[in-house]
């Protein structure tokens, strides 16, 4: 018998891990679920923070290092991180208007959502976040009796939440000391590195050291940079080793992961289980219509405006047996070497800028990735009724685009990344189960853009560099050996 691939397994894992949640809801389990199987739900979460951080610095410096020697590479290298840039940041925008029109999270019953935000206030108490615009327990009666069966915390407790989130509201409100419009910017720039490090909301200041310290590795002389190359190159195998480790034991965190929260959101009421998928649903027709956007219409229109001579279905005849691969292996780097074959065959672009622009692409471009992250943050928001502000939004773009360039080419690393954009705007990590059912569907579509976005760049490169010879496609039906 064929042994099962591990996607497949996960897949079984979260089927058991619903049909478990349902099974403890109807016969009133919960509280067992909740207290002997959510907890290794908690333990995979931990794993992934662990490796989240060091794997996201290692990986952003060793990107940046690797570009090679920059007075060579000059306007080219420029010019190819800039549009990547580019790419992904229309990406996480267009993620984010698309989940503020459609809000599939406001689409789930509204008591479903009440009990979520009651939870959630919950955590956020007792992860000593503030909550600004919280809900008042102590003035709805009904509001507070859910808060008893969502939660083990006593009313006095309850009451000392309260009192606490109206005192942080007063000083708020008494607050005089206004913020120069400048001080995102200034809040990306670390003090204190290691204690960046320690906060997983600092995400934005680990980045930034991580490019810092990897252009200055490019700046010093070779046989200064290269044993400390040689060290971040080990030092990713190793995290991405771990990464791998982890997912080796995935269904069944998967399994206990999504039957802890799917119990604690829904109790003992089966029909809370199936407002929550009924939310799913939406959330990923809203995530494949951007993904679906980005593959037919923005990424053609880049090469309408910028590339011209390639026709519409010409291109994506050209490209179609990376994008199959990609699909079926849900692997950027997986696809490379057919990637770039593809590039340099059908649509003519010269191996000088393959071999540059599309590795580059594999570990720094990934707006399926920037895409679903901001659809997937805001829906969740949505979800427990909490309303994200502009600068929020904003944060949601800047992280989900920086840490891209950490995102690891493999199957479901975005996932990892999804932690820190959540932490990012103080929402909760371990709601990264509510979409595990359906992410490893997205994510083959999320590949599909990914790899569709590093052929899209690569080409404008070429015909910039007056190194694109399309003459069409011979043999439309070519495919290639992986």
């Amino acid at each position: 018998m064929k042994k099962l691939s591990l996607h497949w397994k996960i897949i079984i894992g979260l089927i058991l891990g619903i049909a478990w949640a349902l099974l403890s809801s109807s016969l009133g389990w919960s509280e067992f679920t909740i207290n002997w199987i959510a907890p290794f739900g908690t333990i995979f979460i931990n794993l992934l923070k662990l490796i989240a951080v060091p794997l996201v610095l290692v990986s952003i410096i060793n990107g940046v290092a690797n570009i090679g020697d920059p007075a060579s590479l000059g306007r080219m290298g420029a010019k190819t991180l800039s549009i990547y840039l580019i790419t992904t940041v229309i990406a996480a925008s267009l993620g984010l208007v698309l989940v503020n029109i459609i809000q599939p999270g406001k689409l789930i019953d509204e008591q479903s959502r009440i009990d979520n935000r009651i939870s959630y206030e919950i955590w956020a108490a007792s992860e000593n976040l503030e909550i600004k615009d919280g809900i008042n327990y102590l003035q709805n009666p009904e509001f507070f009796e859910r808060a008893q069966r969502i939660s083990e915390l006593s009313r006095s407790e309850l009451v000392e939440a309260s009192e606490n989130d109206r005192i942080a509201s007063a000083k708020a409100a008494t607050e005089t000391v206004k913020e120069s419009p400048l001080q995102p910017l200034v809040d990306i720039v670390p003090e204190n590195f290691f204690f960046s490090l320690s906060d997983n909301t600092l995400m934005l200041q680990i980045i930034f050291f991580g490019i810092f310290f990897g252009i200055s590795l490019l700046l010093i002389p070779n046989n200064k940079s290269k044993p400390v190359m040689d060290f971040m190159d080990s030092t990713t195998e190793v995290f991405l080793k771990m990464v791998d480790l982890v997912m080796q034991a995935a269904p069944f965190f998967v399994f206990a992961l999504l039957a802890g929260e799917v119990g604690k959101m829904a109790g003992d009421d089966v029909s809370k289980v199936v407002e929550i998928f009924k939310g799913l649903s939406w959330y990923s027709l809203t995530v494949f219509l951007g993904l679906m956007l980005l593959i037919f219409a923005i990424y053609p229109l880049f090469i309408k405006l910028f590339v011209k001579k390639i026709p519409y279905r010409g291109f994506f005849k050209a490209i179609s047996p990376a994008q199959t691969l990609a699909f079926s292996t849900s692997s950027s780097a997986a696809t490379l070497p057919v990637t770039m074959e593809c590039v340099e065959e059908n649509l003519g672009v010269d191996k000088k800028i393959t071999s540059f622009v599309l590795p580059i692409g594999a570990t720094v471009n990934m707006d399926g990735t920037c895409v679903y992250q901001a659809v997937a943050v805001v829906f969740l928001a949505q979800m427990h009724m909490i309303d994200l502000t502009l600068a929020q939004q904003i944060t949601i773009v800047m992280t989900a685009t920086l840490a891209s360039i950490g995102s690891a080419a493999v199957p479901s690393a975005g996932l990892v990344m999804l932690i820190i954009v959540l932490e990012s705007v103080g929402l909760n990590p371990a709601w990264i189960a509510i979409i595990f059912p359906v992410d490893r569907i997205l994510d083959m579509f999320r590949t599909i853009v990914n790899v569709t976005g590093d052929i899209t760049v690569s080409t404008i490169i070429a015909k910039g560099e007056d190194l694109l010879n399309y003459k069409g496609i011979k043999n439309p039906t070519q495919t290639f050996d992986v």
